[in-house]
């Protein structure tokens, strides 16, 4: 409790009433933890500390509004679809030889066991989300007895692991190209995990010296008759700049620290009340003792649910000290809300959909990603979808597929497959419309590819048909069919005038079925194209309208 009091004629006493022990917060700034955690010395004098405690960006994610779902659309579009196997772009659409296919089977293999606690789509979503969140991802490597990377293990916690400055000496390394191998010097790291206590030491992927994981010190295998356990190798993926990395979203994180609190300041009105709920007034006298105890314990209980039912009764005596209800002199007292200048709903709204929209544009993603547009119709969200995947998703595939077949698969010196990240079908019906309608009247269509092309597009498998026929554009099967058409008219022409022998009518009554049937099997595989079509375009219409 607090007063004021103005000596003059009249005396004239302010007293302010608010909660006591109202503690300030004892949580430490992002910035304060920092610094305790530069000054803590961690770590030995050649392994970098980063420059920000990565426990403080995850801090900073789990307490954003928007920053779970933008790194939650990241993991969904890049590895979500999943991972799968092709041939390389200079053997795509070559005849499949044994060579081929064996180098299929065996990637494929590889990719499905490289984790057999998850899916290894699900590996790679992981370490997309620790990329997103802490600029960097740690992920263990381990190898079979012929040196091939046979599995990955995430390093849970990216924070317990530190990163040495790049040694001195170079080691020279292989490396596989196109069937070509080059050798190149390179300066190898070490990292180092530190966990309850426990030290354990990993070297660089590539790096050909043998470690020992207790000590992190190379040994020397022909030399050495020393006893040691094999350290694994550790691959980083990295993002932003810096030893450790640097979040996108880094530019933003004042604008993100300011929405927090200013969702807290609203969290604080529905737990503590309004600054000053009301003002009471007391004219000609002033409150008893009691009265004024009795305020002070309401206002102390009145926090939260605790204020509901309760009745405030105020007792003032007049300056000779006579109460109120004794005394017949004009003193009153006047509680006066003063609700009205305070806000009706949250504060700083406009300041956090601002921040939201600054972070999403960090991230360059579109509010239909993240849940918070309602007014989208298919055209819009087509286009967002489309502009967003070809700016930002197909770019995050391929530097990860890079990463794992130069950098992870390159001891396996695959010739003729590769690994990728599989996309979202992004075929427009109406567009696929127009581009057929045209290429129909061009002649260039065949009846396979319009049946793939039509059962791709709805979802479903097909088998090419095994006719030759079905490998002729359409437009030149009609061609072909009406030119037989004529000569079967002339050579009827020309058997009116030449009688014919019973063999003859006999061979040309076999043509004219044969030629009948292909000619219906044809007519009946247009007409089946046709219904696929008029069934796509009113699937087409309904999800329009």
């Amino acid at each position: 409790m607090e007063s004021i009091t103005k000596n003059k004629k009249n005396k004239v006493q302010v007293k302010i009433i608010k909660e006591n022990n109202v503690s300030a917060s004892a949580n430490k700034t992002y910035e304060e933890k920092n610094l305790d955690y530069l000054n803590s010395g961690i770590g030995l004098s050649d392994y970098i500390n980063p420059d920000v405690a990565l426990d403080n960006y995850l801090q900073i994610v789990n307490h954003s509004s928007i920053l779970p779902q933008c790194i939650r659309a990241y993991k969904n579009n890049v590895a979500g679809f999943g991972i799968g196997v092709k041939y390389k772009d200079q053997f795509n659409g070559a005849k499949e030889t044994d060579d081929m296919k064996k180098e299929f089977d065996n990637l494929s293999f590889i990719i499905d066991c490289l984790t057999l606690e998850k899916n290894t789509k699900e590996l790679f979503e992981e370490v997309i989300d620790d990329m997103e969140t802490y600029a960097i991802s740690f992920v263990e490597v381990i190898r079979d007895a012929e040196g091939k990377v046979v599995e990955l293990c995430k390093i849970e916690d990216p924070s317990t692991i530190l990163k040495s400055a790049l040694q001195k000496e170079c080691v020279d390394v292989i490396f596989e190209k196109n069937g070509l191998y080059i050798t190149r010097p390179k300066r190898f790291r070490k990292y180092r995990q530190n966990v309850n206590g426990e030290t354990i030491y990993f070297k660089e992927l590539g790096d050909p010296r043998t470690m020992d994981m207790r000590t992190g010190e190379y040994i020397d295998i022909s030399s050495s008759s020393q006893s040691f356990k094999l350290a694994n190798e550790i691959i980083e993926f990295k993002i932003g700049r810096g030893i450790y990395g640097t979040p996108r979203w880094i530019g933003t994180v004042i604008s993100t620290d300011g929405a927090r609190r200013a969702e807290n300041l609203n969290e604080n009105y529905f737990i503590n009340g309004r600054h000053t709920p009301m003002m009471i007034i007391v004219k000609n006298g002033t409150l008893s003792d009691k009265s004024w105890d009795d305020l002070q314990q309401y206002v102390n209980s009145i926090k939260g649910e605790a204020g509901q039912h309760s009745f405030l009764v105020l007792e003032a005596e007049n300056f000779e000290g006579k109460t109120v209800l004794d005394d017949k002199s004009n003193v009153e007292v006047e509680i006066k809300p003063l609700a009205e200048i305070l806000q009706k709903d949250e504060l700083f709204s406009n300041y956090i959909e601002s921040s939201r929209k600054k972070i999403q544009s960090a991230f360059m993603l579109p509010d239909i990603f993240v849940g918070y547009s309602t007014d989208y119709n298919r055209a819009t969200s087509f286009a967002s979808i489309e502009i967003t995947e070809k700016q930002v998703f197909t770019g995050y595939r391929r530097s990860l597929e890079w990463i794992i077949n130069n950098k992870l698969l390159n001891d396996y010196n695959f010739k003729y497959v590769e690994v990728y990240f599989k996309g979202p079908d992004l075929t427009n019906i109406d567009d696929l419309f127009k581009i057929l309608t045209i290429a129909e009247k061009g002649g260039s269509i065949t009846p396979n590819f319009l049946k793939e092309l039509t059962y791709k597009t709805i979802g479903k498998e097909s088998e090419d048909f095994k006719n030759d026929w079905a490998n002729i554009p359409l437009a030149v099967q009609q061609m072909l069919i009406q030119q037989e058409q004529l000569k079967q008219q002339q050579i009827s022409i020309n058997t009116e005038q030449t009688p014919k022998s019973n063999e003859q009518i006999i061979d040309n009554k076999q043509n004219d079925e044969i030629s009948k049937n292909t000619n219906d099997e044809l007519i009946s595989h247009l007409k089946d194209v046709k219904k696929q079509m008029l069934k796509l375009q009113k699937i087409q219409v309904n999800t329009n309208v």
